[in-house]
């Protein structure tokens, strides 16, 4: 006769290596969770989540561009938990925006651990089990750590868990911090919904769809989930934003975040006006030119001015003011006096343009390079003190309490900003380059201010703002026949009406036209600036 006890421990044997050599068994036969409906439920696994499980197996490092309520988080703690029950020794980390969010993993873990047979569990108590951390008696743990940028610096971890990798602030710092912990063997998984474009989840993930870093790309839309119909997306849709839905199921980057111009907006440039130039100058070729000068229009060349750091560019626009369009662009380091002689030659290629140029910092250095070169037509600023509105400004350049170059400051910043929100989001401005619809997509909205993704520049954008800006009250100022020649509009003589403009054409009824100006190259007619 066999012996019943004797069976047991056989079937109990297999059954243990069953679930030490396939996690997906294991899932399905003995690991409990808690579901919000149902209580406490077996981990049927749907098989997208038996694929992914099996990709965690596989790879290394795996991250996860992922729709919510997907179940990835409980499968990422159902896959430490295999982890540390069939292994001694593992340290697993787990990471999330707030020290809380990371301890709900370690409760769901501690969940599956209580609820396993008695004899997968074995009889030995645990050598932690807390909010915070759970020790099995093999010595093998998992640990939830508050995303701090010297997280896990002191351990050596054999995996690293990212629970909502792109919105967690600092990210980048604490990946640094973490990764020589890993280098002899450890594994990551970074999951999450998308945030935008530019953080350290975007970059990593593309960059693993490209096939230049280690990771596994994985992505896993909402209707992966066989309960989700079309019925379902309908539903979700009406109750959601396009950016909200983007988010949190259609795992689209550019519809999500928090991006200052419209995503929409920026497919619609990308489609309809991005193209390479007709012409690449300077060295490096970053001089991008689309149109050359017609010399029976108006230029203004708009010239930001690099702090002088080695993550910052020098960059510039041209552009034509009544098409309202792009038709140069440079960015790239220069130094101050080069970038000075190069702003006038090309502002005088472009019909003498108006050449406004940030005067902060060190953006004095290429004012004081233009003004020694004799550059007649330089854009000034008004002193400014306390609040500023458009209107105020106005009324400073008309006193002619005036600065050479564009004061960006506190107040004049969000002026700037929203007049080019404007300008694109009414698809008024036409550009053409991809460096500048890159910049405009890491231009996000962080802590109440407009300003570029950590990681990135926004060289392009400030110097558009300017231009902009200045295109309207620049042309304003023009058109109302202020006295000063500092703020005039491309190529305006310096003889004739008040010392400072071309003389004005006069009215049939003997007064001047508002709406004409007597050029160096004719009459022009500045009625299409008042519409």
């Amino acid at each position: 006769m066999s012996n019943p006890q004797a069976n047991i421990k056989e079937i109990i044997k297999q059954e243990y290596i069953k679930c030490a050599t396939d996690p997906v068994y294991f899932f399905r036969k003995y690991c409990y969770i808690s579901h919000p409906v149902k209580g406490r439920v077996l981990f049927h696994l749907y098989p997208f989540q038996g694929d992914v499980l099996n990709d965690f197996r596989n790879n290394r490092f795996s991250i996860i561009n992922k729709s919510r309520q997907l179940g990835i988080s409980t499968l990422s703690a159902g896959y430490s938990l295999w982890l540390m029950m069939f292994n001694k020794d593992k340290t697993i980390l787990c990471i999330a925006t707030t020290q809380k969010t990371a301890a709900n993993m370690i409760e769901k873990v501690q969940f599956m651990y209580n609820n396993l047979p008695s004899w997968l569990r074995g009889n030995q108590k645990p050598l932690a089990d807390n909010k915070l951390s759970l020790k099995l008696p093999n010595s093998s743990q998992i640990i939830a750590a508050s995303a701090a940028s010297d997280s896990g610096r002191s351990y050596a971890v054999s995996l690293l868990i990212v629970d909502e990798a792109a919105f967690i602030e600092g990210i980048d710092k604490i990946y640094t911090s973490v990764k020589p912990t890993i280098a002899t063997g450890g594994g990551i998984i970074a999951l999450s919904s998308p945030n935008g474009v530019g953080n350290w989840f975007h970059k990593m993930y593309t960059e693993a769809e490209l096939g230049k870093n280690d990771f596994k790309a994985i992505k896993l839309r909402w209707d992966l989930h066989p309960d989700r119909t079309g019925d379902w997306e309908q539903t979700e849709r009406a109750n959601m934003s396009l950016r909200e839905f983007a988010q949190e199921y259609d795992c689209d980057f550019l519809g999500s975040g928090n991006s200052l111009i419209e995503p929409d907006n920026l497919s619609f440039y990308e489609q309809t006006f991005i193209q390479e130039p007709v012409e690449r100058r300077f060295m490096g070729g970053d001089y991008w030119v689309w149109q050359y000068p017609d010399y029976s229009k108006s230029y203004i060349v708009c010239a930001d001015v690099a702090r002088g750091d080695s993550s910052d560019y020098s960059a510039f626009h041209v552009i034509d003011v009544e098409a309202c369009e792009q038709v140069a662009e440079y960015k790239s380091q220069i130094d101050t006096r080069s970038y000075g002689n190069m702003l006038v030659s090309v502002a005088t290629e472009y019909n003498n343009a108006l050449l406004v140029v940030e005067n902060a910092n060190i953006g004095w250095d290429v004012i004081n390079t233009i003004i020694e070169k004799g550059y007649q037509n330089l854009h000034y600023s008004p002193r400014i003190n306390g609040d500023i509105s458009a209107d105020k400004w106005m009324s400073k350049m008309e006193s002619e309490q005036t600065v050479p170059g564009f004061t960006t400051s506190a107040k004049t910043r969000p002026l700037v900003i929203a007049k080019m929100e404007s300008y694109i989001r009414d698809r008024h401005f036409i550009f053409r380059s991809k460096r500048l619809l890159e910049e405009l997509r890491v231009f996000i909205w962080l802590n109440g201010k407009a300003q570029a993704q950590g990681g990135y520049n926004d060289d392009l954008v400030m110097a558009l703002g300017m231009g902009l800006f200045t295109r309207d009250t620049g042309i304003k100022f023009h058109s109302q026949g202020l006295e000063s020649s500092r703020a005039a509009i491309a190529g305006i003589s310096s003889t004739g009406y008040g010392g400072g403009y071309g003389s004005m054409p006069m009215m049939p009824n003997g007064t001047p036209n508002p709406y004409q100006m007597e050029t160096q190259y004719g009459v022009e007619d500045l009625g299409w600036m008042m519409g």
